[in-house]
């Protein structure tokens, strides 16, 4: 519960609970039953298949300044998942009760923040009702996952003839997307909501076609007039586009899209000179003074986390680690219920974050994002519980047995 308790906290507080945790489950007992559910679990081989390359490009290519930070940050993407999938399903609930405790009350946080005014912030918390670094990217795509959950369970109200009940989550998505889009300026979270929650309901209702046409039809319409409406959000995208066509043209400045427009080309560039073993690891700064503008030489990951192994580790270590994540996905996909559409959005958000942030490289976002969505999809692969979110809220049945 503590490391769900502090994923809108400094970095350095989740790092701590990290520890913590698995300091407990080294020490706890119980080592052979968790092994038996680790080797059980589809993620086990392709976490095992990245981590065995690592070692192999490790030992065999040269290393680097970097290779220590680098070896780490990608040793603790594999353990941070392993952690996660070696807890039980009531470790996991009350992990994901730390979760969306501490989220209801950030969000309760920005709307007094917003409403009221502005007042003085706790130094810890002031990422998460305005843009300060990667941390407010972290906080934004935690608000992402909330608002993608709340989207979810308003979606499942509608398909039982409810509507009335899904009004208040579907307001919950729209101002956790303006917050997203707005005060914390997260470009990655909102492009996250607008693909994950199309995706949500095809999930809801794949085997209903003429549902899924009119809730598609009615979400575009949703969205488009709520972008129509924010005109800051809607200058955000053309400057983007705008950023990304004189890129194209050659221009070189800097601009959040111009950045990734160079490092993608310059990164696929490096990895097709070295396809099987990469550079090393550690390798991608190194290769980049080499490749990339010289303007961005201070960059130290190029903003997306396939083509990063990639560079360091070659295809072997890209397909790898995006065998994870799409198993990740894909194990959500599988499970036809609400408990797998909400491991579905939230695996999908960080996978995309993945994709065009550093969302597992950066331990500002990947010690948090990349827990919380493994929580989700461990719930979700209690095969044998058709209510694994079940007691998400503590019970009089579990009060008494405090109480005892």
């Amino acid at each position: 519960m503590f490391w769900g308790l502090v994923v809108f906290m400094p970095v350095g507080v989740t790092y701590l609970s990290a520890i913590l945790l698995l300091l407990t489950l080294l020490v706890a007992g119980g080592a052979r039953e968790r092994f038996a559910r680790l080797r059980a679990n589809p993620l086990w081989w392709p976490v095992v298949a990245y981590l065995a390359w690592t070692f192999i490009v490790l030992a065999f290519r040269p290393h680097y300044p970097e290779t220590p930070s680098n070896l780490f940050h990608g040793l603790r993407i594999a353990v941070t998942i392993l952690m996660a999938m070696a807890l039980t399903r009531e470790e996991a609930i009350w992990a994901l009760r730390g979760f969306l405790l501490v989220a209801a009350l950030n969000v309760l946080l920005v709307i007094v923040f917003y409403s009221v005014g502005g007042f003085p912030i706790w130094s810890p918390l002031r990422a998460v009702v305005m843009e300060v670094g990667n941390k407010s990217i972290s906080n934004a795509l935690l608000f992402s996952v909330v608002a993608s959950t709340a989207a979810v369970w308003g979606i499942a109200q509608i398909a039982a003839h409810r509507p009335l009940r899904a009004i208040p989550a579907f307001v919950l998505m729209l101002g956790l997307g303006l917050v997203v889009a707005l005060p914390l300026t997260s470009r990655t979270s909102v492009l996250a909501l607008l693909l994950v929650i199309p995706v949500v309901c095809i999930h809801q209702w794949r085997n209903h076609l003429k549902m899924l046409v009119g809730a598609l039809v009615l979400g575009a319409a949703v969205l488009g007039a709520a972008l129509y409406q924010v005109p800051q959000l809607q200058h955000k995208v053309e400057t983007g586009v705008q950023e990304l066509e004189e890129a194209q043209a050659g221009a070189v400045f800097k601009g959040s899209w111009v950045i990734r427009y160079y490092m993608y080309r310059d990164t696929s560039r490096m990895i097709a000179e070295r396809p099987f073993t990469g550079w090393g690891i550690g390798g991608w700064t190194d290769q980049w003074h080499k490749h990339g503008p010289v303007l961005f030489a201070d960059s130290n990951m190029p903003h997306n986390d396939f083509l990063w192994v990639g560079a360091q580790g070659g295809l072997p270590a890209l397909l790898s680690l995006l065998a994870i994540m799409v198993a990740a996905v894909w194990q959500a996909w599988k499970r036809p219920d609400m408990a797998g559409r909400y491991a579905l959005a939230a695996t999908l958000i960080a996978l995309i974050a993945s994709s065009v942030n550093s969302a597992l490289r950066d331990a500002q976002i990947g010690l948090a994002l990349l827990w919380v969505s493994m929580i989700y999809l461990r719930l979700a692969q209690e095969k044998q519980d058709p209510d694994p979110w079940r007691d998400l809220l503590p019970s009089r049945r579990m009060k008494d047995a405090a109480a005892v």
